[in-house]
């Protein structure tokens, strides 16, 4: 049986989560903590979360992990079969990751755990990032009602779990909703709220959130 390591604060192992239970594939969770313990290192090469324990070693990678699920497990495609489609729906997912999730990522110290300010350069240049991003979110996804058109795919999950994330910084931060002229957008964030699995993966993160906390004031920041 699969195993996936990571906790459920993380909006990364969540992807993997989601991505595991849509397709209704039998897995384990297995609580870890990146950090660079030799034991973590072991498992993780960079002390990263998530992880997938498969019959022949350990992946890490979020986009790596995903595609693997895709390739070996049964259930729904999380991909479309057109090879074109297929490499769309990818760049897609890459773009939300590299363009909105890691430019955000830089303020959540501040924004979710009342941690240090972020440094006044590096706001600036998340809320230049952030506004390039989501212009081309705009620009190239569908909401037509998923991210890019009609099924659910990797694209989906990367917006699920970046974007509100992104949204809350640019309110907090910035005094800017992101969303604003995205009716398409603030539609799906509703559709996938009402997707059980969506809200099991909800509940699981709430009920670990003051461990969470308590961790993340403990060492002075937040990773994953």
């Amino acid at each position: 049986m699969l195993k996936l390591y990571g906790f459920a604060a993380s909006n990364y192992f969540n992807m993997v989560k989601l991505a595991l239970l849509e397709k209704g594939v039998p897995f384990e969770t297995v609580p870890f903590h990146g950090c660079q313990n030799p034991d973590i290192l072991a498992v993780s090469p960079r002390g990263k979360v998530p992880v997938l324990e498969t019959e022949h070693g350990f992946l890490s990678e979020t986009d790596a992990i995903l595609d693997y699920i895709e390739d070996t497990q049964p259930g729904m495609s999380l991909l479309p079969v057109d090879p074109f489609a297929r490499a769309s729906v990818r760049a897609l997912a890459k773009e939300i990751e590299l363009y909105i999730e890691l430019p955000a990522r830089v303020c959540y110290v501040e924004v979710f755990f009342g941690g240090r300010p972020t440094p006044d350069a590096l706001k600036a240049k998340s809320e230049r990032d952030l506004i390039k991003g989501f212009a081309a979110l705009k620009h190239r996804a569908r909401f037509a009602p998923y991210v890019t058109g009609e099924q659910f795919t990797l694209a989906d999950l990367y917006f699920l779990y970046s974007v509100d994330l992104a949204v809350d910084v640019g309110k907090r931060l910035f005094n800017v909703d992101f969303l604003r002229d995205m009716p398409g957008a603030i539609a799906l964030q509703k559709r996938l709220a009402e997707n059980p699995n969506v809200q099991k993966i909800a509940a699981d993160r709430l009920a670990e959130a003051p461990a969470f906390l308590d961790r993340v004031r403990a060492v002075g920041g937040g990773k994953g």
